[in-house]
């Protein structure tokens, strides 16, 4: 019981764990909203006054986050001339989409012009798609080609301490690598729902499931060891 708690209280000192703890709310309160929209409006109003709090609070704390992308691609930009590729177009989209987040989140709190919030949820939900699409690509990659080590490592006759460690490793990294392309998908259909409205991503039920898959994954992604 300790150590969940040691870990909690960790978890929620980072940023993205309390991104990922709001963003539980956001979503989870849409579906609310969405499931007591007819029966309960006291309750849906106030479920959608939660939804929307929670996705202005997040847009507060992401505050800066575009330079994560440029450090990124300046910290490791990636092992071969394709990594390096994708991981600049992956990043490059990821900044465009925390950048005019920011104006989006001015827009929607009034500090600047209201009309401005369509054109800037546009461009933000454009980047973050088109970041996604290569974050994908990437995790797939190397998916892949972890699988191809892990059948070396099983089917050669070395049976060392050091051989077992690098199948679990691999493992792992799939598996982290899993949560990360279930998030960006999930996050993918949310970014198309800005991008081109349409009667599937934009339903309440197919954005809640979105955000929550998202929200979970990166939880168990940010979760301590």
């Amino acid at each position: 019981m300790n150590d969940t708690v040691d870990k909690l209280v960790i978890f929620l000192a980072k940023r993205d764990g309390i991104d990922k703890l709001v963003k539980t709310f956001q979503y989870v309160s849409k579906l609310v909203h969405w499931q007591a929209e007819s029966a309960r409006p006291d309750v849906a109003h106030r479920a959608k006054q939660w939804e929307v709090a929670s996705g202005l609070s997040r847009k507060a704390f992401r505050s800066g986050r575009f330079l994560t992308g440029f450090n990124a691609v300046r910290r490791n930009p990636g092992s071969t001339p394709t990594f390096r590729f994708l991981a600049v177009l992956a990043n490059a989209g990821e900044m465009v989409y925390f950048f005019f987040d920011h104006f989006l989140w001015l827009s929607r709190i009034g500090v600047l012009d209201a009309k401005l919030a369509r054109k800037m949820s546009f461009i933000s939900a454009f980047g973050e798609a088109f970041g996604y699409i290569f974050f994908i690509i990437s995790d797939f990659i190397v998916i892949r080609e972890g699988r191809e080590r892990e059948r070396k490592l099983v089917t050669s006759m070395e049976k060392s301490e050091d051989a077992k460690e690098g199948i679990k490793k691999i493992r792992v990294d799939r598996v982290m690598r899993l949560m990360a392309v279930a998030a960006n998908v999930a996050d993918l259909v949310i970014a198309v729902a800005d991008i081109e409205p349409n009667p599937f991503c934009n339903h309440a039920v197919t954005l809640g499931i979105s955000g929550l898959v998202s929200a979970w994954a990166g939880w168990y992604r940010n979760w301590p060891s």
